[in-house]
């Protein structure tokens, strides 16, 4: 399944998630990791799941998941 990174940026829970991975990830190595790294991170880890667990009410605009 490829994931729409885009589409999935743009719901905030979805920032919310990647903001706190990039605390934790920050927190593992001593140093802000940065914004993109951590969602880099997150969408390769978990947004699969996320989607799968979310489904259609990831896309609340087109009411499709957030996927290609």
């Amino acid at each position: 399944m490829q994931i729409d990174r885009a589409k999935l940026l743009q719901i905030k829970e979805v920032v919310e998630e990647i903001n706190r991975h990039k605390w934790l990830q920050s927190e593992m190595v001593g140093y802000d990791v940065g914004f993109d790294k951590a969602a880099s991170d997150w969408f390769d880890k978990h947004a699969t799941a996320w989607v799968g667990y979310h489904g259609t009410k990831c896309c609340k605009d087109t009411k499709k998941p957030c996927k290609k």
